[in-house]
């Protein structure tokens, strides 16, 4: 119960937080959300290196540096990003054949959070090209709430009723009747937004929200499953302590990293 207390107050205070990044936008949001990539990155980085992995870090650092201008100048110049990726990873596999004891599995783990965390995480600050401050703020919020609406039914759905595992080696305690939930709970969130801003801007038919919170909801998922993985080779049970009852920020931020790349996706193509 205590437990269960204590995850409940963290997350209130976390949501209010990001009620707060959201509202000031632009550079402030930006910061924010760069930071929490970098410690995201950092926590990642940390388990591999736990795990015995010695991931070459520097040319990841530099790409995550550079991506922020790619990013956030004028339209046209974020076409660099893919060379900037295809460089980083070259420099990346030099660095790592070049040491006394190169080994392959540190080429992996060195651009594993720099495609699982960098990238993804990069797609959020892409949501600033939206049509409109209300279209960027309505994608923002269904990146977040999304899959961490999904996440808390879920988590009581699951902890209640839970009885077929969804993937026992990788995370024993999800089950397919917690999944649907969180999958349930993903759409309901997706419409809910969608209608409210509705009364506001122009916006697709509704089919277009119902779409994002399937798709969302099940990138959140894999999201969430994938740093599971990690977690799991890497013989940890969580990324970090700072946010008690659920973790550091990579545990917090893994579902919704992926389900950004669906709403940026749907940015590009939709709106």
């Amino acid at each position: 119960m205590k437990t269960m207390m204590t995850r409940v107050v963290t997350g209130a205070a976390l949501v209010a937080a990001l009620s707060v990044a959201l509202a000031l936008g632009g550079w402030w949001f930006a910061v924010l959300f760069m930071a929490s990539i970098g410690l995201s990155m950092y926590e990642m980085f940390r388990a591999l290196k736990a795990a015995g992995h010695h991931p070459a870090e520097w040319p990841v650092w530099a790409c995550a540096a550079l991506s922020v201008p790619l990013l956030t100048a004028t339209v046209g110049k974020s076409a660099l990003l893919l060379p900037l990726l295809a460089d980083t990873c070259a420099v990346v596999i030099v660095c790592v054949m070049f040491r006394p004891n190169p080994e392959l599995d540190d080429v992996f783990t060195s651009v594993l959070p720099l495609f699982s965390v960098l990238l993804p995480g990069m797609c959020m600050l892409g949501l600033f090209r939206a049509p409109s401050r209300q279209h960027e703020l309505m994608l923002m919020i269904l990146s977040f709430g999304v899959p961490l609406f999904g996440d808390a039914a879920a988590y009581f759905v699951g902890s209640m009723f839970g009885r077929r595992k969804l993937c026992e080696k990788i995370s024993p305690h999800k089950s397919v009747e917690g999944a649907a939930a969180g999958l349930a709970g993903s759409v309901i969130f997706a419409l809910t937004v969608w209608l409210i801003f509705a009364g506001h801007i122009q916006l697709p038919p509704l089919w277009h929200a119902l779409a994002l919170g399937v798709l969302g909801g099940l990138a959140g998922q894999g999201g969430d499953l994938f740093a599971s993985f990690i977690k799991r080779h890497c013989g940890v049970k969580d990324y970090g302590t700072i946010f008690p009852g659920h973790g550091g920020m990579m545990d917090r931020l893994d579902s919704v990293y992926w389900a950004t790349v669906v709403m940026y996706v749907y940015m590009a193509w939709f709106l």
